[in-house]
């Protein structure tokens, strides 16, 4: 019995191990597409800057000497996409760290989960293993007292035997009289 429960055990901790396997799985996968998210626009960024730097160093003036307004407006619009690129990059950031709270928060209560229903399986077995000993000892108690019960059949037969006998003696000899006091 101890066998079995330990089996049914064993085989409902494999099937709940692997289910929270396939959602740790999922949560990773999104975690992992999150960060490439954030390591894309970092990228993105630095592209940005690199195209700034060259805007700014850049001269299409008079023989290559004066910045034209041309010039510092495209210096401003690549500044202005690189601010609009940090905010996506906050923006996607916050959901990574969002990501990574959601998944330990998750992983918590699923340890928490996880370990109510180790104790609700081991309360189980216990209680098994309880019923178990309490009818074996009753099959001893029952065979006990089976035996107690032979042993008065027993004595009980012997007796009546006993008496039988006495009872068949008395009536031969009460027969074996009766023919003395006839003849």
């Amino acid at each position: 019995m101890k066998k079995i429960a330990k089996f049914i055990f064993l085989m409902a901790l494999q099937v709940h191990t692997l289910s929270l396997l396939a959602q740790t799985n999922s949560d990773s996968v999104n975690y992992e597409q999150q960060r490439l998210r954030v390591n894309q626009l970092l990228d993105q960024r630095s592209a940005r800057f690199g195209e700034y730097d060259e805007s700014i160093t850049k001269k299409t003036g008079i023989f290559g000497i004066f910045k034209t307004k041309k010039d510092m407006q495209k210096s401003i619009d690549i500044l202005k996409e690189i601010v609009i690129t940090d905010n996506n990059i906050f923006v996607e950031t916050k959901r990574l760290l969002d990501l990574k709270d959601y998944e330990s928060d998750r992983h918590a209560a699923l340890a928490s989960e996880y370990d109510k229903q180790v104790s609700a399986y081991m309360r189980t077995i216990t209680k098994l293993q309880d019923e178990n000993d309490k009818l074996r000892q009753e099959v001893g108690t029952m065979g006990e007292s089976d035996q107690k019960s032979n042993f008065f059949v027993y004595l009980l037969g012997v007796i009546v035997l006993g008496l039988l006998f006495v009872v068949y003696s008395l009536y031969k000899r009460v027969g074996k009289t009766k023919n003395l006091t006839q003849h």
